[in-house]
């Protein structure tokens, strides 16, 4: 039996977007900070990151492959429909994507969205965006297809059952004379507290959604090795000002009161990444490996889910889930560990703006 999409007639892959270039390093990053009062000089400094790797971030040709090997599940699954991108900071932007649909005649979309918790920069801030794009496509005259954003998929099995194996690829990696040993370090972008304490329909939803994603690793690694690691969440990639709390700790500082502690291999476990993008090849693979050679603390990374087919298929997976459930029809919807599947809509006030409320897509609130 041929899967059915409907009433959705075209897909929309939306992200952060990245340089592609130097001279776009630094106009990317006025995007990104947009707003915030970031001085330009700060800017060039943090613009370093994506020199040390030839003024290009990875994001984009990860998309790029995510978008073949997606259309490839698609089609193998007899799915025939329209798969667009759109990125939140540079090309291609997301004004322009909704437009081009537009144009193609799309009168409905299903979104997924390249961040899987809940915040208001991993969630809310995206449906703002689609707020816009949608605006400036009918500001223009066209009339702007009907949105709808596929729910988190934090703890889908298609995106858990990945991590699981890389991390103990990760752990089969270390000298076996401290494996069993070995710290599990689960790794987030870092978020300022009380956008943490606003995530979600409870408050901090965000923390919480990736310590219920840890402890499901925790868990199946025991499974197939006999051995419960240590562990924690922890984070990387600090912005802002000083004087505003974020979520710790760092991985750099973590990883030394590991040393301190005696702990004889740690492996690092990007938890909050669906590919290896700039926060773990720099955060990561570049300064908290360095950080761990300083401390002569053995160190592994785990693989992000990226090209996995079993990640690749959750988007197959929610875009039929969504659809039946607008059909009216009941569906199974697939989870794992402790916190359930998530909403459809996001409820009222969930992951409020921090500066000012904005109007917003998907959501109970508008």
């Amino acid at each position: 039996m041929t899967p059915d999409p409907s009433p959705y007639d075209a897909l929309l892959l939306v992200s952060f977007g990245g340089p592609e270039k130097p001279e776009d390093v630094v106009p990317f990053l006025e995007n990104v900070t947009r707003g915030r009062g970031i001085p330009r000089e700060r800017l060039e400094e943090v613009g370093q990151h994506y020199f040390l790797f030839g003024g290009r971030s990875p994001i984009n040709d990860q998309n790029r492959e995510f978008l073949d090997a997606l259309r490839a599940d698609l089609a193998g699954a007899g799915l025939d429909i329209p798969v667009y991108w759109g990125n939140r900071n540079w090309d291609p932007y997301l004004t322009d994507t909704v437009r081009q649909m537009a144009a193609d005649g799309v009168r409905r979309a299903a979104c997924f969205v390249t961040s899987a918790y809940s915040s208001y920069s991993s969630c809310r801030q995206y449906r703002e965006n689609l707020f816009d794009a949608v605006a400036a496509t009918e500001e223009g005259g066209a009339t702007a297809p009907r949105l709808d954003k596929l729910r988190h998929y934090f703890n889908h099995p298609g995106f858990v059952e990945p991590l699981v194996d890389a991390t103990l690829m990760a752990l089969a990696g270390l000298p076996a004379a401290v494996r069993d040993g070995a710290h599990l370090a689960f790794v987030t972008h870092s978020i300022p507290e009380a956008m943490n304490e606003g995530s979600g329909t409870e408050g901090g939803a965000y923390a919480t959604q990736h310590r219920s994603v840890a402890d499901v690793v925790v868990d199946r690694v025991q499974q197939e090795t006999g051995r419960r690691h240590d562990h924690a969440l922890v984070f990387c990639s600090r912005s802002g000002a000083p004087h505003v709390p974020w979520l710790e700790p760092d991985i750099n500082d973590h990883l030394g009161k590991l040393k301190a502690d005696g702990v004889p291999a740690v492996v690092m476990v990007p938890v909050g990444f669906v590919s290896d993008h700039m926060e773990v090849i720099y955060d990561l693979d570049t300064e908290a490996m360095a950080t761990a050679g300083e401390l002569g603390l053995p160190a592994a990374r785990a693989a992000t889910a990226g090209l996995d087919p079993r990640f690749v298929a959750v988007v197959r997976d929610l875009l039929l889930e969504r659809a039946a459930v607008e059909r009216g029809e009941e569906v199974a919807r697939a989870s794992v560990g402790s916190y359930p599947p998530c909403w459809n809509v996001c409820p009222a006030g969930c992951c409020p703006n921090p500066r000012a409320a904005r109007p917003a897509l998907c959501g109970s609130d508008g």
